[in-house]
């Protein structure tokens, strides 16, 4: 009989833990017993599981006895503190903030790109999940790197409000449905209108006039990749989207590639679905990427500027693909070799 495994959920309440809870069923992940944590504002409600309703426990010290893997969407503050009581618990933490991507005794996991280094949990019973606008573009990347080594990366990001949270999207719509009434929007989430307008301002601005998510690419990405060589550069940007976060790539390459080897590899490349047919207006739009965890590229073109260069255009759904997927994938993995 298939061994099966007692997950909890911190944060099950949020835009990603509820999809975390959705992903372990869609994915058939073995689990044995569920338990949804949130904070005490959640008391009373209950997550939809497996068809029946699983009332949510407040998130304490206690939590975690008995689980064999805790998935973490509950921010930085709550990871720092409750991340290393589960894995003292016996607990292997999967962890969705920012909180320990860059501690180089946590491995940093994307499981299409560095499967083999969830193996080193062991170090601290900590596994981080990347940032979201990270998670996809690394999918794409890595074949192309295997193949051809690339040199210099320079990333420009249009991210859905859903990257947020569940309250930037309601502002979101809130703010459409006011300038339609001709009334005027209210901005709480974000320091701008969001509606009808693109914020080139995600997280906090640090003293090298990059913001933190910008600093979150360049870092995360060599960290994943295994290559601090990497060069990278990111400009990010919010946009009003609800679902589904959009990258222009260029990328420059060691070894020259053609545009048919590049479909070529990511034809073939795990989570990765080309959209490429630019003569039938066929190309990657959120639209297309909400709701599914492939990650998908297309616009795919020689730079015409560098001897070797490559535009892509690259899309995924970033509370699944972006977080909760890729969180699920990574227990995956761990329910299969190390458990």
């Amino acid at each position: 009989m298939a061994r099966t495994f007692n997950v909890a959920v911190a944060g099950a309440t949020g835009a990603v833990g509820t999809q975390m809870v959705a992903c372990l069923e869609e994915r058939r992940f073995p689990v044995k017993m569920l338990r949804p944590l949130a904070s005490e504002r959640s008391l009373g409600r209950t997550v939809k599981f497996q068809g029946q309703e699983v009332p949510v426990e407040v998130l304490n010290e206690d939590s975690f006895r008995g689980i064999d893997v805790a998935l973490f969407s509950a921010g930085a503050s709550v990871s720092l503190k409750y991340g290393p009581i589960a894995a003292q618990s016996g607990a292997i933490v999967v962890d969705n903030s920012s909180a320990f991507r860059m501690d180089p005794d946590i491995p940093l996991v994307v499981p299409e790109v560095n499967p083999d280094d969830i193996g080193l949990y062991t170090k601290r019973g900590i596994i981080a999940n990347p940032n979201c606008s990270t998670i996809q573009m690394v999918v794409v990347l890595k074949p192309i790197h295997d193949a051809a080594r690339i040199k210099r990366v320079v990333v420009s990001t249009y991210q859905a409000v859903s990257g947020t949270g569940q309250k930037a999207v309601e502002e979101l719509a809130a703010q459409v449905r006011a300038l339609l009434s001709g009334q005027d929007p209210v901005s709480k989430v974000y320091p701008h209108r969001i509606a009808f307008n693109v914020l080139p301002h995600i997280d906090v601005f640090l003293d090298n006039g990059y913001t933190k998510e910008e600093m979150k690419m360049v870092n995360e990405t060599r960290k994943i990749m295994g290559d601090d060589s990497i060069r990278v550069t990111a400009t990010t940007a919010r946009v009003p989207v609800f679902y589904g976060h959009s990258e222009a790539v260029n990328l420059e390459t060691e070894k020259k590639l053609s545009v048919d080897q590049v479909r070529e590899m990511l034809a073939n490349a795990p989570g990765v679905k080309v959209v490429d047919e630019p003569g039938s207006r066929q190309y990657p739009m959120p639209l297309d990427a909400a709701g599914q965890d492939l990650t998908l590229v297309g616009r795919i073109r020689e730079d015409e500027s560098i001897a070797h260069g490559i535009n892509l255009w690259i899309v995924a759904d970033n509370i699944r693909k972006g977080a909760a997927t890729n969180a699920v994938q990574i227990a995956e993995v761990l329910a299969e070799k190390y458990l």
